[in-house]
């Protein structure tokens, strides 16, 4: 009987974890908080690439940094539009 990831059987299919939290910081850094998580999804994808080392691989890795670099952006073009606009004002009724 064959079990998953097992190296006698040739499967060794392995999932860095500083890929996978580096996807997941980076997708919710797409919705809060994108100028903590964006990067530290660049940072989670540079090591989690670097530890990689087969060329071709990482591809988690490299989706996180893509999706680091996003949310970095993001902030930027938000603070822009912010700022063109006047910036942010409560509005207290009265």
């Amino acid at each position: 009987m064959t079990e998953f990831n097992n190296p006698a059987a040739g499967n060794t299919s392995r999932t860095n974890g500083l890929a996978v939290a580096g996807l997941v910081c980076g997708i919710i850094g797409i919705f809060l908080l994108n100028i903590v998580l964006g990067p530290l999804a660049i940072i989670f994808g540079a090591v989690a690439l670097r530890q990689s080392g087969v060329k071709g691989s990482g591809g988690m890795a490299k989706a996180a940094l893509a999706l680091g670099i996003f949310d970095v952006l993001l902030f930027v073009v938000l603070l822009i539009v912010a700022a063109s606009n006047g910036g942010f004002h409560w509005y207290v009724g009265g």
